[in-house]
């Protein structure tokens, strides 16, 4: 086999797996989207809560993990703290800086959130925890590459 074909039939299969993970992806959030809708949010709304989830965090970084504009997410922050699913406090190492922070209902909806996400758990449930770990693991190496 010469080098042009190998390089070829790699491309390929390169771009089925890219083609897989974006099908992955727009049914996760098709599912994301769905769940939201349970609790009256929107993906955007529900997505900014998981990620508070996880750590208080001031508006700047949320936009950048959010990939959004900075005005963006204090409107849906505004949204999420009238509705007592997010608090603005003051940053403990600078108290010029205000973080996001779930509540507890916050915590509470962005884990039932998680839990009711169909797509991601289904077919996970189909895979041994041999597959599941070497699977998080792939993943874990192609997001730090």
């Amino acid at each position: 086999m010469s080098t042009p074909e190998k390089a070829c039939r790699s491309d390929e299969l390169s771009m089925e797996v890219v083609d897989l993970i974006g099908d992955v992806v727009a049914r996760f959030y098709a599912d994301y989207e769905e769940a939201a809708g349970e609790y009256r949010l929107t993906g955007a709304q529900a997505r900014l809560l998981n990620l508070l989830s996880l750590e208080p965090l001031p508006m700047r970084k949320i936009a950048h993990r959010l990939k959004c504009e900075p005005s963006n997410v204090t409107g849906i922050v505004d949204r999420l703290e009238a509705r007592g699913l997010v608090e603005r406090r003051p940053d403990r190492a600078d108290r010029r800086v205000k973080l996001a922070a779930a509540t507890e209902e916050g915590l509470r909806v962005a884990r039932d959130l998680r839990e009711g996400l169909r797509f991601a758990h289904a077919p996970l449930a189909g895979l041994s925890d041999e597959e599941r770990l070497s699977l998080r693991d792939l993943l874990r190496r192609m997001l730090a590459a």
